[in-house]
């Protein structure tokens, strides 16, 4: 199979996707004056890895080389970014046990909206595209997608570059990103009901929905001897 130039660019936003949670899982808050640096190599690599997911999409699109490895393929990196940066933030490794706080504002429910936003979407997706049907990306989720990558953005650069000035607005990311996770969500069930629905029947030329045909007549049995015929 041949992969093109639009698939090629999201397999490389993979390995990223792996190298910044690789870094990430390293962080250690207790050292978080010393490891500033890992922070803002892994902000450097998920906003590269955000911009190819824009330009794979667009050179997809501009030269109709659309795929249905692409549709399956490029979501589920998202998902790898996007879950596993959420999945981290939520973990110990940004909890700082000194002063019983998460650095990033990031609830274990919160992560358990995304996940179960993203399993849902993902199982969805599988099943129409199985089906033979098309279930590209829609504008509520690629509007969702930039709302969470802004969010790992903004909490990364804060840690990373220490603006306490942005605190309020790392905790109002994080909440907003919640709230489009949970919109996109029911975005998609209402369009995967329409898809998945089964199609009423067509009438026919003269107006009447076709039925099964009747079947062959009944023999009638004969009769046993010694009745009344």
């Amino acid at each position: 199979m041949v992969i093109n130039l639009p698939n090629q660019i999201t397999l490389g936003r993979l390995g990223l996707a792996i190298v910044f949670l690789a870094l990430l899982s390293w962080f250690n808050p207790a050292q978080l004056d010393q490891q500033r640096w890992l922070l803002q190599i892994c902000f450097w690599i998920f906003l590269v890895a955000a911009v190819t997911d824009i330009l794979d999409g667009l050179l997809a699109r501009m030269t109709h080389s659309v795929t249905s490895l692409g549709r399956i393929l490029d979501p589920v990196v998202d998902k790898v970014m996007v879950c596993g940066a959420f999945v981290l933030f939520a973990s110990q490794h940004f909890w700082d046990s000194a002063h019983n706080i998460n650095l990033t504002d990031v609830r274990p429910w919160m992560v358990v909206v995304i996940l179960t936003r993203e399993l849902l979407v993902s199982a969805v997706r599988a099943h129409s595209e199985a089906e033979g049907q098309e279930f590209a990306a829609s504008w509520a989720g690629k509007v969702k997608m930039f709302v969470q990558s802004s969010t790992v953005c903004v909490i990364l650069a804060q840690l990373a570059w220490n603006v306490a000035a942005a605190e309020p607005v790392r905790t109002a990311c994080v909440w907003i990103t919640v709230i489009f996770t949970a919109a996109s969500a029911l975005a998609y069930l209402r369009r995967a009901r329409a898809l998945l629905a089964p199609e009423p029947a067509q009438p026919n030329a003269a107006g009447l929905t076709p039925t099964a045909p009747p079947g062959p007549p009944t023999r009638p049995t004969d009769p046993t001897p010694g009745s009344t015929p």
